[in-house]
Parts: C-alpha cells; sequence; structure tokens
C-alpha cells in the first residue's frame, strides 16, 4: 500500500507514519497497490467470502476487518484491534413514522459501536495499524493526539486504553463546546485531556502544528488510515441488503467530512469489484450554521471555490466545522462517483437547526436512538423530499453517527424551551415532553404507608383515565 497525495499525486510508503504530503501539504488517500488482482475474484465470490465471515469466530476478522481484502491487507492479524465496532444494526422506520414523513427511511445506528459513534471504525483501522509500526520499529512509546467535539477523543480515548503499552493518548478539546456525557469518556478511559478557548477548527490547528512538527500520532482525519477504516459503514451497508443498492439513497451528516468520504469510497471499490452492480445515491446533509461543502456544490459547476466559514454554534456539534480538512476528498471521490452512478448520485442538502432537532426528537419519539447528527440525517432526507429529489418508493438510509444518550442535553434543552438564542431553535410543543410530579413529597409525609399507596394510585388512575378490570 502506499499514500497517495490529492495535491501533487506523490506517493509515499505506508511503513511511516504520514498525514499532509511534504511536498505540498495535501491530504492523502491510501492505494492498494494490489488491487487489480483482486478483480480476478468474481463478485459472487467476494459475496460469499463476506456473507461467510459474517458468522466467524476469528476475532480479527469479526468486525470491520471482515472486510479484509477491501481495507488493510497489509496488517497481520495479530496486529488487528477488536473492541466490538462495526456490524452495528439498520433498522427500518416505523409505519408511524413512514406515515408522518412519507418517507421510507431506516437508521443505520453506528452509536451502538464501542464509544458510541461511528469513529470506533477508523480507529479500529488507525491503531491497528500504530501496532504494526510499533512492533516493525519497536518503538518504546508513542503518544496520539486528536483535535475532538467529543466523538473522536471518546473512541481514540478507548482504543489507546485497549492497545496500551508504548501507546499514550492526549485529546485536545475546545473548552464549554463538549457534552458532558462525552467529556466524561476520555476521562474515563484515562486520557489526558486538554481544552482550548475556541471551537473545533482551532483544537485541529493546534493538533496539525504538533503533527508537523514533533513525533506524534495524529488520529483526526488528516489520517488516512482512519478514512480506510469508516469505509467498512458502506460495506455493511450494501451486506445487510444482500448486495443490491438500487433505489437506495444514503443520508450522511457532513463534518470533517471523513466519514462521507469513506462512504463513497468505500462503494466505489464494492462496485469496481463486481461486488455491487449499482451505487446508491449519497446525499451528504449540513447545518446552516456550518454549510461550507453545500456552499461549494450549491454554485454552478463552473463557479465553484471552496471556502471555510465561520460556524455559529449547532447542536449537530460533530458536524459543527467551517473548514473541514477532507473536503479535497470529497471533491475527488464526488466526482468519481457521478462518473459512475450519473449526475444526481451525489448531492448536499442544507438544513437549519430547528429542522434537526424537529427531527431528532420526532424519529426518537418513534422508536428511534438517534443522535444530533442522526436528526441531520432525517432532516436532510424530509428536505430532500420537500425539493423533489426522493420520492416514497426510494429507501433512505439515515446516518445516526453516535447514540442519542450523548446529547441528551440538547433534548432536555428542547423540552425546557432553553435554547440559547443563537441556536435558533424553538421547540414544537406537541413534541415536548416532561416528568408530572404525581403526589406532593409533604402530602406523602402525612399518610401512612398504605394510605400513600391508595392515594398515589388513585390520583394515576385519575390521571390516566384508567378502568376497573373486571374480576
Amino acid at each position: 500500500m502506499e499514500y497517495f497525495c490529492l495535491g501533487c499525486g506523490k506517493r509515499y510508503p505506508a511503513n511511516e507514519l504520514y498525514y499532509t504530503c511534504p511536498e505540498c501539504g495535501g491530504v492523502f488517500l491510501l492505494d492498494n497497490l494490489d488491487f487489480d488482482t483482486l478483480k480476478q475474484t468474481p463478485g459472487h465470490e467476494w459475496r460469499a467470502i463476506f456473507d461467510q465471515r459474517a458468522a466467524t469466530k476469528n476475532t480479527a476478522l469479526r468486525g470491520i476487518f471482515r472486510f479484509y481484502e477491501l481495507m488493510a491487507p497489509v496488517l497481520e492479524q495479530e496486529d488487528i484491534v477488536y473492541l466490538g465496532e462495526g456490524n452495528t444494526p439498520t433498522i427500518e422506520s416505523s409505519p408511524a413514522l413512514r406515515a408522518e414523513t412519507g418517507l421510507h427511511t431506516a437508521y443505520k445506528n453506528d452509536g451502538q459501536n464501542p464509544s458510541a459513534s461511528f469513529k470506533d471504525r477508523g480507529m479500529a483501522c488507525a491503531f491497528s495499524y500504530l501496532r504494526s509500526l510499533i512492533r516493525a520499529n519497536d518503538w518504546d512509546q508513542i503518544l496520539t493526539v486528536c483535535a475532538s467535539t467529543g466523538d473522536t477523543s471518546a473512541a481514540a480515548a478507548l482504543y489507546a486504553s485497549y492497545a496500551g503499552d508504548a501507546i499514550k493518548s492526549v485529546v485536545i478539546l475546545p473548552q464549554g463546546k463538549v457534552t458532558a456525557a462525552q467529556l466524561s469518556q476520555p476521562l474515563g478511559s484515562g486520557a489526558t485531556v486538554l481544552e482550548v478557548p475556541g471551537v473545533f477548527d482551532d483544537c485541529m490547528k493546534v493538533v496539525e502544528h504538533l503533527a508537523d512538527n514533533y513525533r506524534v500520532a495524529l488520529l483526526n482525519s488528516k489520517n488516512a488510515w482512519r478514512i480506510l477504516g469508516q469505509e467498512s459503514y458502506a460495506y455493511e451497508v450494501a451486506q445487510w441488503f444482500d448486495w443490491d443498492m438500487a433505489g437506495k439513497c444514503i443520508f450522511v451528516p457532513i463534518g470533517n467530512a471523513g466519514n462521507i468520504t469513506a462512504i463513497m469510497a468505500g462503494f466505489l471499490k464494492l462496485h469496481d469489484l463486481g461486488i455491487i452492480d449499482t451505487v446508491p445515491r449519497i446525499f451528504g446533509v449540513q447545518s446552516h450554521h456550518a454549510d461550507p461543502v453545500y456552499r461549494y456544490y450549491a454554485a454552478d459547476s463552473g463557479q465553484r471555490k471552496f471556502e471555510p466559514v465561520a460556524v455559529t454554534p449547532s447542536v449537530a456539534q460533530a458536524a459543527m466545522i467551517g473548514n473541514p480538512v477532507s473536503f479535497p476528498r470529497v471533491r475527488h471521490f464526488a466526482e468519481r462517483f457521478e462518473a459512475v452512478g450519473g449526475k444526481h448520485s451525489f448531492q448536499v442538502i442544507q438544513v437549519t437547526e430547528q429542522m434537526i432537532m424537529d427531527a431528532m426528537i420526532q424519529a426518537n419519539r418513534n422508536g428511534h436512538i438517534a443522535c444530533t447528527q442522526g436528526g441531520e440525517s432525517l432532516a436532510g432526507a424530509k428536505r430532500a423530499k420537500e425539493l423533489g429529489l426522493v420520492d416514497e418508493n426510494e429507501l433512505c438510509i439515515l446516518d445516526s453517527t453516535a447514540h442519542h444518550l450523548k446529547f441528551v442535553d440538547f433534548q432536555t434543552m428542547y423540552f425546557e424551551d432553553s435554547f440559547p438564542a443563537e441556536f435558533e431553535v424553538s421547540p414544537d410543543r406537541s413534541l415536548a415532553n416532561a416528568p408530572e410530579l404525581v403526589i406532593d413529597p409533604e402530602e406523602k409525609e402525612r399518610l401512612s404507608a398504605a394510605e400513600y399507596t391508595t392515594a398515589t394510585a388513585e390520583r394515576v388512575v385519575a390521571k390516566l383515565g384508567l378502568q376497573t378490570r373486571s374480576r
């Protein structure tokens, strides 16, 4: 395998740590130099191999490396880290949600990964690669570092704590911009947690400086091994639907743009090998508070120019990035995707913060566990329907990148109508929910235990309108 620079085209060996091109500063892809030999195996044989591995008890091949040949065939099985990542469920929407939205949707719940986000896919690959480097070079210590709004730090700290030995973890977070639930994860995994004023983009500049000038392992999406691991999302979606991607649309939130890059790359590999006959349509989704990729693709093709944006507060914290480092990868794969799937096979949708929160609450009231980024995906699908870009006969597969509980603070603000003005969110009161006190504590103190039970039960009966059970 080799690193391939999207800026100048230079190549570098994959047995060293590279993040950006030493020649031009461009971002890398990883190129499997033996990929053409994989084409000698027919697509139906690959399908059989991957389907058979779905039942394996071989730890190294149980998770994302079930698709070993498509990702990192230079790694030895002894170096592969497996913590239960991958194989996350795809749950079709309930009839009630389908009736409400007029859409046929399904959530792929990547919040059911070990650290409760999709970032575990990339970390499993990145840390497996690091273990191979440590073993090959007999390193006694390597420091991993990442900038994060929460999910990256949680995943990096978890995998570092498991790999242990020579690997130590440092995470750099924007002060006050990470939920308490997310902050607790790297702390619990024993990472060194450093806070800096500003937003994610400020943290990213710091870790880029460290990676350029010091011996550290950068774990953000500039790390091409992380992007490689996240391709597994595409492989799992295709396998779940028996390798038939016709009539499927994938909705993916765009933050640093690594995930949508990986998903497009994954589907293209499957198509190149004849494992799937058609690629699905891909929709990137961005909030109007952080939408540089949307702005780029909203312009006419001859007038497009990428420009970073200054972000404003967003409930989709993992996507609140104004200068995504993986944008060159997005542009590269979008061109290839459209060459295979047609002009409208890749599109970017803009949604509002209000739409994101309404969609998240709506999804979760109908049996899902969507995070705010999952709400962004559903909001994107609803917006695409309004624009006539999808219809009710297509299946919209929604990427819920993390577990709902990581972002429960935003649900609380929605229910309590306590969003700061800059979020531009006013709750739909029909979606709000709150606990109701049945009986006052003072009244409980005045009653005997038996009287308290009877009085409380009678008030519950009155509130719910229960009928006496016939005997």
